[in-house]
C-alpha cells in the first residue's frame, strides 16, 4: 500500500495509485499538480462540492466519502468512511509523522488551555529544551513566532507546523486541543506522548448542542492517547476522572479540594502570586488567583511526570514564570491604577476572575466592562450578566466580537441575567472604546477594574469584517497618555 495511506481504512479505490504527491490539500484553493485533495463534509461547508475544480488544479488523487457521479481519467479515488479523520492520517503521513519525532503535550480544557501551554512552553524552554507551542494567542517555533489563526489548526497545517518544529530539532511540543479540533478529526494520525486536562464549564453549545455532548468531544482526545502517554486530569472538577475513564495512558491527578496525585495547598494570595505546598514542597507560584494554581499545578505535574529535571529545580524555574498574553494581565501605566485585562469569555470564568477581585482587600470596588461573542451559545449571555453583579460593584455592558449580530441585542440578552436592584450598578456602552474609557474616568487607585472578554485579541469583529482593536492598546493610551 502506497505509504500516504498506510493505517487509512478504504472502502473503494479507484484508478491507479500514484506514486509521488506534491502536496496534501483540505482547500481547493490551495490545490497545484500532482497534489491529494480531501474533501471533508465540514461544520460549515462541504469539501465534496469543489472535486472538480481541484482536479482542474492538478490533483492527481481525491479522498472521499461519496464517490463522485463521473470520475475523470488519470486520477485515483479513494472512498473512505470518514474523511476528515483520513486527513489526519494522510498529512501526518505526508510529514513523515513528524509527531512521533518529539513529545506532543496536548492540553483540553473550557478555561486555562492557553495559560498552560504557554507556562510549559516557558518552563521547558527555561530548563534547557528546544520547544514547539500551537497556541490561540501564537505558535511558536523555538523562540520564533507565527500568527495562530485558531486555537488548533486544521489537519494539513497542523502536520506542517510539526514538521518544521522537527525540523529545528524541537524536543517537545505544547498544543491547545479545542473541543472542535478532537470533533472534526483534527488532531486524528498524530502520536501524543501525554494530554492535561483543566476543567469543563457551560461553553460551545451552539456548536455541541448539549453539555454532554461538549463533554463527550473532550474525552475523544483522552480516549485516543497510547499505553505509553500520560494523562493529567484535575481532580477538582466533576467530570476530571470521567475524561480519563476510558484511557490507556497512565493517569495523574492534581487538585486543591480533593486528595491527589499533585495537591497543592494555598498559603498566602497576593496580587502578584500565590504561596504554596505541592504535596511537601512549599513553593512560590507567579501568577495570582486559585484558578492559576490550578494552571500552574498542571504545569508542575507535567514538568515531573516527564522527568525533565528534579522537582527543586522544576520548583525554582516555575517560580520565574510569566503567564500568557491576555490572561489575568495588569496593564502598567502612569496613573498607578489597577487595571486587568482577561480573555474570560464564559460564566465560569467570568465569576473566577471576579470573585479572586473582589477578595483583595485592598480594592473598595471592583468595576468590571465586558460583553458576549455574537454567533455563539447564547444560553451564556445572561449567566455572563447574573456573574458580573454577583461579584462586580459597578458593570458596564458593552460589545465584544459582534460579528453578524446587532450588539445591542446581544447586550439585551446580557440583562436578561441582571435583575432591576443590580441594574442601578449597570451601565450600557455599546461601543466598546467608550466603555473603556468611562470605566478608565470611574476608577481611583482605591479600585480595581477588569475589562474582560477579549483578552489577547487584536481585532473586533463586526459584520464580517475584523477591524484593529486592542483592549490593552487602548487603556495603556487613555492612562499614560493623559496622565
Amino acid at each position: 500500500m502506497n505509504g500516504l495511506l498506510e493505517n487509512i481504512k478504504i472502502k473503494k479505490l479507484v484508478g491507479t495509485l500514484p506514486q509521488e504527491f506534491a502536496a496534501v490539500c483540505i482547500d481547493s484553493r490551495k490545490v497545484k499538480s500532482d497534489s491529494v485533495f480531501i474533501a471533508i463534509n465540514g461544520y460549515e461547508n462541504d469539501g465534496h462540492k469543489y472535486i472538480s475544480s481541484a482536479i482542474e488544479s492538478g490533483a492527481s488523487m481525491i479522498v472521499c466519502e461519496e464517490l463522485p457521479k463521473t470520475l475523470a481519467d488519470n486520477v485515483c479515488y479513494v472512498q473512505v468512511a470518514d474523511s476528515a479523520k483520513a486527513a489526519g492520517i494522510v498529512a501526518s503521513n505526508f510529514y513523515d509523522n513528524p509527531s512521533s519525532k518529539l513529545k506532543l503535550i496536548g492540553v483540553t480544557g473550557t478555561n486555562g488551555k492557553t495559560t498552560v501551554v504557554t507556562l510549559l512552553y516557558n518552563l521547558f524552554t527555561s530548563l534547557g529544551y528546544c520547544c514547539g507551542m500551537l497556541s490561540t494567542v501564537k505558535n511558536v517555533i523555538d523562540n520564533v513566532s507565527y500568527p495562530s489563526v485558531r486555537t488548533t489548526p486544521d489537519q494539513v497545517s497542523l502536520n506542517e507546523l510539526l514538521n518544521e518544529m522537527t525540523k529545528k530539532g524541537c524536543d517537545f511540543c505544547f498544543m491547545e486541543v479545542s473541543s472542535h479540533a478532537a470533533h472534526q478529526r483534527r488532531i486524528a494520525g498524530l502520536t501524543f506522548a501525554g494530554g492535561i486536562f483543566t476543567n469543563i464549564t457551560h461553553d460551545h453549545l451552539d456548536y455541541h448542542k448539549t453539555f454532554p455532548q461538549y463533554i463527550a468531544a473532550k474525552k475523544m482526545f483522552f480516549d485516543m492517547l497510547p499505553e505509553d502517554a500520560f494523562a493529567i486530569t484535575n481532580v477538582d472538577d466533576k467530570n476530571g476522572l470521567v475524561m480519563t475513564a476510558n484511557t490507556r495512558a497512565k493517569v495523574y491527578t492534581y487538585g486543591v479540594r480533593n486528595m491527589a496525585d499533585f495537591h497543592a495547598k494555598v498559603l498566602e494570595s497576593q496580587m502578584m502570586g500565590t504561596l504554596v505546598q505541592i504535596n511537601s514542597k512549599e513553593m512560590w507560584l507567579p501568577l495570582p488567583c486559585t484558578f492559576n494554581v490550578y494552571n500552574q499545578l498542571a504545569v508542575y505535574a507535567t514538568a515531573v511526570v516527564s522527568k525533565v529535571e528534579n522537582e527543586d529545580v522544576i520548583a525554582e524555574h516555575i517560580s520565574n514564570l510569566k503567564g500568557a498574553e491576555g490572561r489575568f494581565q495588569l496593564v502598567p501605566n502612569k496613573a498607578g491604577l489597577s487595571v486587568i485585562v482577561d480573555y474570560a469569555h464564559t460564566p465560569d470564568a467570568l465569576e473566577n476572575v471576579l470573585k479572586v477581585l473582589k477578595e483583595f482587600d485592598e480594592f473598595q470596588r471592583v468595576i468590571c466592562v465586558f460583553g458576549a461573542g455574537g454567533d455563539r451559545d447564547t444560553t451564556k449571555r445572561p449567566e455572563m450578566g447574573a456573574v458580573s453583579v454577583k461579584y462586580a460593584d459597578m458593570i458596564i455592558v458593552t460589545s465584544d466580537n459582534p460579528r453578524s449580530e446587532d450588539p445591542d441585542a446581544i447586550i439585551a440578552d446580557i440583562m436578561k441575567g441582571i435583575d432591576v436592584v443590580d441594574k442601578r450598578k449597570t451601565l450600557c456602552i455599546t461601543d466598546r472604546e467608550q466603555a473603556i474609557k468611562a470605566a478608565l474616568k470611574m476608577i481611583t487607585p482605591t479600585d480595581i477594574l477588569l475589562v474582560a472578554g477579549k483578552g489577547h485579541e487584536k481585532y473586533q469583529e463586526i459584520k464580517g469584517v475584523k477591524h484593529h482593536f486592542d483592549d490593552v492598546e487602548i487603556i495603556s493610551k487613555e492612562l499614560n497618555d493623559n496622565n
